[in-house]
């Protein structure tokens, strides 16, 4: 067994999928059409991995499934992982424990999920949040790009937010808050997926986690 130190990151997440507005998964329920393929993008804005820090880094998952996820009665689940190449040697050693649910935590539970996987790669992500929220991306040239605006309409106040609070099924643990918006892009051609899901389903939700 691996010594896991103790850790903690936190930061933000978010997804763009195929399912329409609102994603049923985040609600614990069946995916729109049956079936969910999607990016789920992570930057830490602080965290450490015993001694090393992980400050700034990203991380990219492409995955799909079929059935209710949280319901134990998905199959067919997959999961393609990108760590940000600019991690040196330990850090890439601390984000694969992390991300893939080797040392402990929350992510440990969520790997449970996650069946298959497709592949693991390092790359350049590029990831941003408006402090605001009005629209948040991320990519990686050439295999993803995932742009979203916050969902709006004729009944919501200007510069307020569509939010769900302690969602049943969020990817980031209890007790978050999610804020929704619509995919301008949503485009995977990489780790055995290829789509194009523009127009669909996203939300944002930090995440705060440690272990193991």
């Amino acid at each position: 067994m691996v010594d896991v130190p103790k850790w903690k990151v936190s930061g933000d997440w978010f997804d763009v999928c195929k399912c329409s507005i609102p994603c049923p998964c985040i609600f614990a329920q069946t995916p729109t059409y049956g079936d969910c393929e999607g990016v789920l993008a992570y930057h830490i804005n602080n965290g450490n991995y015993g001694e090393t820090p992980l400050d700034g880094l990203n991380a990219l998952l492409v995955g799909g499934f079929k059935g209710n996820i949280w319901a134990g009665e998905a199959t067919d689940s997959k999961m393609g992982f990108f760590f940000d190449e600019r991690a040196n040697e330990k850090q890439r050693e601390a984000l694969q424990m992390i991300f893939m649910g080797k040392a402990g935590g929350f992510m440990a539970e969520l790997a449970k999920l996650f069946g298959k996987v497709t592949g693991v790669d390092f790359a350049p992500i590029k990831f941003e949040v408006a402090k605001d929220l009005a629209h948040w991306s991320a990519e990686i040239p050439g295999k993803v790009v995932a742009k979203v605006e916050a969902l709006t309409g004729p009944m919501t106040p200007l510069g307020k937010r569509v939010q769900l609070y302690n969602a049943p099924g969020s990817e980031t643990g209890p007790g978050t808050v999610a804020t929704w918006g619509r995919a301008l892009a949503n485009e995977v051609d990489a780790m055995g997926f290829k789509f194009d899901w523009k127009g669909r389903s996203s939300k944002h939700i930090p995440f705060d986690w440690s272990g193991p």
